[in-house]
Order: C-alpha cells, then sequence, then structure tokens
C-alpha cells in the first residue's frame, strides 16, 4: 500500500475552499454556546464551612434554585429573553434560551441545616457550615 498526500491548494479549484467549510462546520460544532452550559466552579474548605463559588455572570438572583436532597447540592439557574421589535410590516422576534445545571455530594462533615447563598458581582457564593464535631480544634498535645 503506497501513503499519497492529498493538496487540496491547488490552483485549479478555488483556494482553501474545502478548508472554508471544513472549519465553518468543525466551528460550529465545537464553538457552539449551547455545547457546554456548565459554569466554572471553585471549591474550598475553612475551618468552619465548606464553600461553593459558582462563576454565572449575567444572571439576577431570582433565576437560581438550590435544593438538598439527602447528601447532594443541585443548583441550576433558568433565563428566557425574549426582544420584539414590529416596524411596518416587518417583525423581528429573537429569543433567547439558557440553562445550567450543577450537583455536589456534600460529605458527612456537611451540616445541611445551615447552608446559606448570595449572588453578588456575578459570583454564586455557597457557604455550607460544617457540623459542631467536624469544626478543626486546635489542640496541643503534650509528649510525656
Amino acid at each position: 500500500m503506497t501513503l499519497v498526500n492529498f493538496n487540496n491548494r491547488t490552483r485549479n479549484t478555488a483556494p482553501y475552499f474545502n478548508n472554508v467549510f471544513d472549519s465553518l462546520f468543525s466551528d460550529a460544532i465545537t464553538k457552539n454556546k449551547m455545547v457546554d452550559k456548565s459554569p466554572n466552579v471553585n471549591i474550598s474548605e475553612t475551618e468552619t464551612a465548606f464553600v461553593i463559588d459558582i462563576a454565572a455572570p449575567g444572571l439576577k438572583k431570582e433565576d437560581f434554585q438550590i435544593n438538598l436532597k439527602k447528601d447532594t447540592l443541585s443548583v441550576w439557574a433558568e433565563v428566557k429573553k425574549e426582544d420584539t421589535e414590529v416596524v411596518k410590516d416587518f417583525t423581528r422576534k429573537e429569543f433567547d434560551y439558557s440553562s445550567f445545571a450543577r450537583s455536589f455530594n456534600l460529605p458527612d462533615t456537611a451540616d445541611g441545616d445551615k447552608i446559606s447563598a448570595e449572588y453578588k458581582d456575578g459570583i454564586l457564593n455557597i457557604n455550607i457550615s460544617k457540623k459542631d464535631d467536624a469544626k478543626l480544634q486546635h489542640k496541643e498535645i503534650v509528649v510525656s
């Protein structure tokens, strides 16, 4: 079997014709905003709580729903926007619908009764307190 190099950049056809369509369709699939709707998340732990920061700019606090079922914390948001413009006999209507959902399994040390959330500057901050017996206690141990 012989391998032959294929060069579609010949002078007989429009230059890069196939590459234009290939990149157009591949970009439409891989760079589609609807493909990846999962926001970026930072999770950290302090001495008294677990903190989840979710980057969700452009939303309002009314758009979020947070639910705790057993040890699973679910966060989702849904936004619907519609713009309508009527000029003479022509009507243009554009709508945008976006949503996301994330779920987090909480450890046994998390206190489900003490969860608070705040949305500020495009960041949803969820603070999950630890149970009293799970909080880090500073204790000095003397060696005898």
